[in-house]
């Protein structure tokens, strides 16, 4: 019995210091701030293809990727505007050349990613280095964007499509919030007389 009681007092102070040694995982908040027009350098990891360019948000639903390598993408545009893709190479419009449509594809799920974010008053993620990574699904599976101390957008991952993106000298040009409504403005009385003679 003196064995049985020693060996339960034991591995429950075991139990005890193991758990409290394992550190909890916690939820940062940061303030929001995808919701703008940008511009940023972007570099793109995808599977084997290494892709660089400039991305431009405009607004929701509203960005353009314009390529500067590799050379089979190097000065092609891929503008998308609410669902819909146009691809241009030095103003001449075509379909999405077939180099391209990885790229549409993850770009697709860069814009639905940020674009759901942004509409959020705060971001929340797990804080490292200074970057806040927020976590989410889509339906080409999970996700990891990465924003600065702003809440800026500074990288986007999706492991299972082997996807990284990363943006470096990002630049607001804009913001895209709802513009305000003007509520309480009175509009003067207006009265009409009729005069008889």
């Amino acid at each position: 019995m003196k064995r049985l009681f020693t060996f339960a007092v034991t591995f429950l102070t075991i139990l005890c210091l193991t758990a409290c040694s394992v550190p909890l995982k916690t939820t940062t908040t940061r303030k929001n701030g995808l919701n703008c027009a940008f511009q940023s350098e972007v570099s793109i990891t995808l599977d084997r293809l290494q892709a660089e360019g400039t991305v431009h948000r405009k607004g929701a639903g509203l960005w353009d990727v314009e390529f500067t390598s590799p050379n089979t993408l190097s000065g092609v545009k891929l503008e998308f505007s609410e669902g819909s893709v146009n691809a241009s190479y030095k103003g001449l419009s075509f379909s999405v050349p077939q180099s391209a449509v990885p790229v549409k594809s993850m770009m697709l799920n860069l814009i639905k990613a940020v674009d759901d974010n942004a509409s959020l008053e705060e971001l929340k993620g797990d804080e490292k280095d200074g970057m806040l990574a927020v976590s989410g699904k889509l339906e080409g599976g999970d996700y990891v964007l990465t924003v600065d101390k702003d809440g800026r957008l500074s990288g986007f991952e999706m492991a299972n499509n082997s996807l990284k993106m990363t943006f470096t000298g990002l630049t607001v040009t804009g913001d895209t919030s709802a513009p305000e409504t003007v509520t309480g403005t009175e509009v003067p009385e207006l009265t009409t007389s009729v005069t008889t003679e």
